[in-house]
């Protein structure tokens, strides 16, 4: 797979004017593109026209293409075709919202969320209605006795259960198939986040009689190695046949001054012009990390992340947090002595290692594992309100992809751990909003490109 990424080994400026080879262990952020991707967007674009509709040769092949890709997303994640339906969105954040507007919810209703959630699957429900957030336990997994305790309380009024499918701070995993038998006996449907899932395991939706069925999903291409602005709410018919939110062209069968007739999904769910190629790009996507074999992916990844803990493990400054077991390969630690922002602006800049520093838009999450406690909290989000993220807390994130390997692993490692020793040459200033950079930017060159140092400090981009 590594042949078949677009970027590896690709060189950057580093601060003292040198190209070295660039180590992206940030793939729960964005994974890079996959070639075959990309082959597939190129090959179609003499060809990409109108969506639906259109009576020309290019908008009628368009179309079929689109369907085309939608059944590819549906199969990936094992989606019924007769009682399932594949809505394309422009990502994970977007098609929950897009499911949290619109399900309908009782006058009574709870929807639960975890502590382990990225705000993508919380707040979205807390502007819907009462929400009741699952504990964490101290290793970073989900509190299932909680979990209990709240079905048990709230019992039939749970509608929802909104879950990730596995962190973006610790990789754990949630059981979700035994979640979705908890809220399912209680009457109540489960929605799984599985933007950091999908591309590093297998995703079953199962048959809709198992209890285990996971209701709705959403996903991302842009973190299954198609970063083409697209993503995917995949469910129940009948969970998402619901008037549409947001509403326009595309979504309506008539429509006269005085009243509406909504289309059939997908299409009612599926406002405007389509993102024809993102949706391509999606589907070739899945297609070839379904030749590959999610299970081969996953454990190539597993083992690979054992492999980064345990080097890690040789730093007596880092502590990694949450939970090992079960975990894919997204690991975030602490180095004392060392805000995390200036070691991941450190690492970048002179050494052209792409890492995570902060919350990672989880933040209760990370406050949980930080152990920080209600005062120290409510400090630094009253200077959040004034603008000054100087003092916000977080964590340094490592996290691989199925073309990552131990050399990448070992120039991150050797990497920050000269880092940690004070091995580096430039000296950085925190900015408000919480990053750091250096303070002097390379004299520009003549002629210079992106590519080139001068153009690679922030105060040049």
């Amino acid at each position: 797979m590594r042949n078949e990424i677009i970027g590896v080994d690709q060189l950057v400026p580093s601060l003292d004017g040198q190209m070295v080879p660039y180590v992206n262990v940030d793939n729960a952020a964005t994974t890079p593109p996959m070639r075959a991707v990309v082959d597939a967007v190129e090959q179609f674009l003499p060809l990409a026209a109108s969506v639906h509709r259109g009576t020309g040769f290019k908008s009628r092949v368009s179309t079929a293409a689109f369907e085309e890709a939608r059944e590819a997303v549906g199969q990936f994640v094992g989606a019924d075709p007769e009682r399932d339906v594949v809505v394309f969105t422009s990502n994970t954040t977007a098609a929950i919202s897009q499911f949290a507007r619109t399900v309908d919810l009782a006058d009574d209703a709870i929807v639960l969320t975890t502590m382990l959630e990225h705000h993508s699957n919380v707040l979205p429900w807390r502007h819907r209605g009462p929400t009741v957030c699952i504990r964490a336990l101290d290793d970073g997994s989900l509190d299932e006795t909680d979990l209990d305790a709240q079905l048990a309380r709230y019992g039939s009024r749970v509608a929802v259960l909104a879950v990730t499918g596995a962190s973006n701070v610790t990789g754990v995993t949630p059981p979700i198939h035994r979640l979705a038998e908890k809220v399912h006996a209680v009457g109540g449907r489960i929605l799984v986040d599985a933007a950091q899932l999908a591309g590093h395991v297998p995703i079953d939706l199962l048959d809709h009689d198992d209890p285990g069925h996971l209701d709705v999903i959403a996903l991302s291409a842009h973190k299954v190695y198609a970063p083409f602005g697209s993503g995917a709410l995949i469910g129940d018919r009948c969970l998402l046949d619901v008037d549409p939110e947001p509403r326009g062209g595309g979504t309506v069968r008539a429509v006269t001054l005085s009243d509406v007739v909504w289309a059939d999904l997908p299409d009612r769910a599926e406002a405007g012009s389509p993102n024809l190629l993102g949706a391509i790009a999606l589907a070739a996507a899945v297609r070839r990390l379904a030749e590959v074999g999610l299970g081969e992916i996953a454990a190539h990844e597993r083992e690979l992340a054992g492999y980064v803990r345990s080097r890690l493990a040789e730093l007596p400054e880092i502590s990694v947090v949450g939970n090992p077991r079960d975990a894919l390969g997204v690991m975030s630690f602490a180095v004392a002595g060392w805000d995390p922002r200036l070691v991941a602006a450190v690492l970048g800049f002179e050494y052209g290692i792409g890492v995570r520093s902060g919350c990672f838009c989880a933040q209760p999450y990370v406050h949980h594992l930080l152990g920080l406690d209600g005062d120290a909290i409510a400090r630094w989000v009253d200077e959040a309100r004034c603008g000054d993220l100087r003092a916000a807390p977080g964590l340094v994130r490592m996290s691989l992809g199925c073309y990552n390997d131990r050399g990448d692993v070992d120039r991150a490692i050797e990497a920050l751990r000269r880092v940690i020793d004070g091995d580096f040459g430039g000296t950085y200033r925190q900015e408000v909003d919480g990053s750091f950079v250096p303070d002097e930017p390379l004299p520009p060159s003549k002629g210079a490109s992106l590519t080139e140092p001068s153009y690679w400090h922030p105060s040049v981009v």
